[in-house]
C-alpha cells in the first residue's frame, strides 16, 4: 500500500447550503487501520457482495409496490402521515426524532465513508480529502473524496471492493444494533397491570368507500366487539372478521366521546389476499405489556424487517416507546428505553441507507458500480450496451418514484 501526502491543515469549504470541513485526521487513520490484516480480509470479502444488497433493497421495493396496488388502506395509511415520512432528515420526516435521528444519522454516514476510504486505501488508491459535513452549522455528516483517476485505473474487482465497502458498513452496523438491541429488549419484564378492564382496538385511519366508513367508524374510535366476542388485540379483529366472511355482523364500538355505538356490517364473502375486511388502520388501544413483548421478540427471528416499524409511529406494537416503557423493568434500570431507541434507529438508518445506496442509480454506490461493469463491456466490443447505464438508472429511478407518488394516483 502505497503511502499519501497529507495537509495538516483544518478548512472550511462553503457550498450553500453546505459546509465541508476538510481534515487531515481520517486520512491519517484510513491508513492505520487499512494496513491491518482484517481490513485486507474484509477488501476481499466484500467484493462481490453488491449483488446481494441490491437484490434485498429491488425485493422490498418490489414488495412495497404489491402492497400498495393490492392494499387500500396502506395506500390510505401512506397519505395520512405524509410523502415526508420517506425522508431520512429528522425534523422533516414526523416519525425521526431530532436526537436520536441526528446521531443516529451521523454515525451511519461516518460509519458508510469510512468503508470506502479504508478499502481505498487497503489497494493504495488516493484519498484526496475527507471531513465533515455542516447544514446550518449542524453535523449531518461525512465525505471521502477518492481521486477520479485513481477509480479509473484500478481493476473493476478493486473497485468493486470500495464501492460496496459503504453499504456492507451500513448492513454490518445495523446487523450488530439489531442484536443488541434483542438482548436490551429481553431484558424487559413486565409490570404488574393495575387496571385490565378497559379492551379494545383503536381506528388510526378509515379508507374512503371502505366498510368502516359506510356504518359510521371514524379515526379515534375504538371497536369493542364483534358479534358479542371481545376484540382485546389487533389480531382478533382480524380472526372474527375472518370467521364471519359472507355474514352481517354486529359491531360496537366507542367513539371519541365514549359513546358506545352499535352497527350492522355486511362482510363480503371473499377478499383478496393482504387486503383488509374494514378498510382501516388500527392499533391497540391499551395493549397487554406481556402480548406487546412476546410478540416483538419473536420477530426478531421470524420477520426482522418487521421491526423496521418505529416506535414512533406504532407505539403500542414496540415495548421500549414513550407509550410502553412505563410498563416495562430491565435490568439496565430505567434508561433501557434511552439505549433501545438508539439502537432502533441506528438499525433503522444504517440498514435503509445501506440498500439505498446499493440501487443502480447512476451516482449512487451500486449505480457506480454497474455502471463499470457495463463500461467494460462497451469497451470490449458489445457497443449495444453504451446507453444501457443512463436506462437502467432511469428505470429504477422511475420504479422509485412509484412507490413514493403511488398512495396518491391510486386512491
Amino acid at each position: 500500500m502505497g503511502n499519501q501526502a497529507q495537509s495538516n491543515k483544518v478548512r472550511a469549504e462553503i457550498k450553500f447550503p453546505l459546509i465541508l470541513i476538510h481534515t487531515p485526521y481520517g486520512l491519517s487513520f484510513f491508513d492505520k487501520v487499512a494496513g491491518s490484516k482484517i481490513a485486507k480480509f474484509y477488501a476481499r470479502f466484500n467484493t462481490y457482495l453488491m449483488p446481494l444488497i441490491t437484490a434485498l433493497a429491488v425485493f422490498l421495493i418490489v414488495g412495497s409496490l404489491m402492497v400498495l396496488f393490492s392494499n387500500g388502506a396502506a395506500r390510505e395509511g401512506v397519505r395520512d402521515i405524509g410523502p415526508q415520512s420517506n425522508l431520512l432528515i429528522p425534523g422533516l420526516n414526523p416519525y425521526l426524532p431530532w436526537t436520536y435521528g441526528w446521531i443516529a444519522l451521523v454515525l451511519t454516514i461516518i460509519i458508510h465513508e469510512a468503508g470506502h476510504g479504508i478499502v481505498a486505501r487497503v489497494y493504495g488508491v488516493r484519498v484526496e480529502s475527507t471531513g465533515l459535513v455542516l447544514i446550518l452549522g449542524i453535523p449531518i455528516g461525512a465525505f471521502v473524496n477518492i481521486e477520479r483517476e485513481e477509480l479509473a485505473r484500478i481493476r473493476l474487482k478493486e473497485k468493486s471492493a470500495i464501492l460496496t465497502a459503504g453499504p456492507m458498513n451500513n448492513m454490518i452496523m445495523a446487523g450488530l444494533s439489531l442484536g443488541l438491541l434483542y438482548i436490551v429488549v429481553s431484558t424487559l419484564v413486565p409490570l404488574p397491570q393495575q387496571d385490565s378492564t378497559q379492551y379494545g382496538v383503536e381506528i388510526m385511519t378509515v379508507g374512503d368507500g371502505s366498510l368502516a366508513n359506510s356504518i359510521g367508524i371514524k379515526e379515534g374510535d375504538v371497536i369493542l366487539d364483534i358479534e358479542g366476542d371481545r376484540v382485546e388485540h389487533i389480531e382478533d379483529l382480524s380472526r372474527l372478521l375472518q370467521s364471519n366472511l359472507g355474514n352481517n355482523v354486529v359491531i360496537t364500538w366507542k367513539d371519541t366521546n365514549g359513546q358506545e355505538i352499535t352497527g350492522i356490517a355486511s362482510i363480503p364473502a371473499s377478499v383478496q389476499p393482504n387486503t383488509g375486511i374494514l378498510g382501516v388502520t388500527i392499533t391497540n388501544v391499551i395493549p397487554d405489556p406481556e402480548f406487546v413483548l412476546s410478540r416483538y421478540k419473536s420477530a426478531f427471528g421470524s420477520n426482522p424487517i418487521a421491526i423496521l416499524l418505529p416506535p414512533t409511529m406504532a407505539e403500542g406494537s414496540v415495548p421500549y416507546s414513550d407509550l410502553m416503557a412505563s410498563k416495562y423493568s430491565s435490568t439496565l434500570g430505567s434508561s433501557f428505553p434511552i439505549i433501545a431507541n438508539f439502537l432502533f434507529w441506528l438499525w433503522f438508518i444504517n440498514f435503509n441507507v445501506g440498500i439505498f445506496n446499493a440501487l443502480p442509480i447512476g451516482p449512487l454506490d451500486g449505480g457506480q458500480l454497474y455502471n463499470s461493469l457495463i463500461e467494460r463491456k462497451v469497451s470490449a466490443g458489445s457497443t449495444r450496451l453504451k446507453k444501457a447505464p443512463l436506462i437502467l438508472t432511469l428505470v429504477m429511478v422511475m420504479i422509485v418514484a412509484i412507490v413514493f407518488i403511488l398512495p396518491w394516483i391510486l386512491r
